[in-house]
């Protein structure tokens, strides 16, 4: 590839001249003929400039996450540290606030943000007050204000059903989290659980006895809940089970791993993430790759596109996922 010095060879011109007149330095007083012959010598060299990226300031990243969270879920982890690196790869001058600091941490005078985590209706006010560009990650909080980017969580629950159907099994229980909604402080259904009933009743496969459910998606609550599910049903365990999380289903597995029963003779178990440990547990584990780093470089170019390009309309987007077949189904 061509090189500043191979156009200034050919064009017979200093390497400081040629650089600061390919650059566009308006501050160069030379002739046009002398630009000429340095274009013509760039052009017949195929010389590319290498694109510059403008330094976009005042971009603020809401990590709506606790301490806890974060280190019992490590798919919020992952977020935060694919964020930073697309911010400082896109030029982005970032600025983290964390859920402690509280909404009104946040300066008026930025220019966006990037946001993942649960927002109450207040804390979208402020932020709707103070900036017209921002971009929610693994959610849709104000869809018809600003962008967001996230899993395509309903056509991934649907999927591993219709999957878990074609291997002979009519007997499906659901294991998850719930949401935690910040307006009432109360635990809501949580999206998969919402598309696990429905279409499981379109098929007339729901059995409400085969659902457990409790807050938070980390390993503990997962072993707990099998636990309960295999203390509950015992010889009428379900023959597989759809579980929302990687982590819950780690610990869904040591509970059944506990118990004697055979994964997947007995009971098939599919999830959701492909975190690193999903192929090194007991059995490894059947799961939906999720790609954060593409949602999270989504997310920056959305917000790029918002700032530099001027776009008005709101996008959401929804990336897809890739089943990881391993030995627990």
């Amino acid at each position: 590839m061509a090189t500043i010095k191979d156009v200034a060879e050919l064009s017979g011109f200093s390497i400081t001249t040629v650089s600061r007149v390919l650059n566009n330095d308006s501050s160069l007083s030379v002739s046009d003929e002398t630009k000429e012959k340095i274009y013509e010598a760039a052009d017949k060299l195929n010389y590319r400039k290498k694109a510059v990226r403008p330094q976009v300031k005042n971009i603020a990243f809401l990590y709506w996450v606790t301490d806890k969270e974060e280190l019992e879920d490590v798919y919020f982890k992952t977020i935060r540290l694919e964020v930073e690196k697309y911010a400082k790869k896109y030029n982005v001058d970032l600025q983290i606030f964390k859920i402690g600091q509280g909404i009104n941490a946040l300066p008026k005078d930025i220019e966006g943000f990037i946001a993942v985590g649960a927002f109450s209706s207040k804390e979208l006010d402020y932020l709707k007050s103070i900036t017209p560009f921002g971009v929610f990650i693994d959610s849709s909080p104000a869809p018809d204000i600003y962008d967001s980017v996230r899993p395509d969580l309903n056509y991934i629950t649907e999927n591993a059903i219709d999957y878990l159907i074609e291997k002979g099994h009519t007997n499906i229980g659901f294991i998850g989290g719930t949401y935690h909604n910040p307006d009432t402080g109360l635990e809501e259904m949580d999206i998969r659980e919402i598309k696990f009933r429905g279409y499981l009743k379109e098929k007339n496969l729901l059995n409400e006895d085969y659902i457990f459910v409790h807050r938070g998606f980390q390993v503990e609550n997962g072993y707990n809940l099998m636990k309960t599910a295999i203390k509950k049903l015992g010889d009428k365990l379900p023959t597989a089970f759809f579980i929302a999380a990687d982590p819950i289903a780690v610990g869904s597995l040591q509970a059944l791993n506990e118990h004697g029963i055979p994964i997947p003779n007995r009971v098939s178990v599919i999830s959701i993430n492909n975190i690193s440990i999903a192929k090194y547990v007991s059995p490894p584990l059947t799961t939906y790759h999720i790609e954060i780093k593409e949602i999270c470089k989504t997310a920056i170019e959305l917000l790029l596109e918002q700032k530099l390009n001027k776009r008005k309309i709101v996008k959401t987007v929804y990336i897809g996922s890739e089943l990881v077949e391993r030995k627990s189904t």
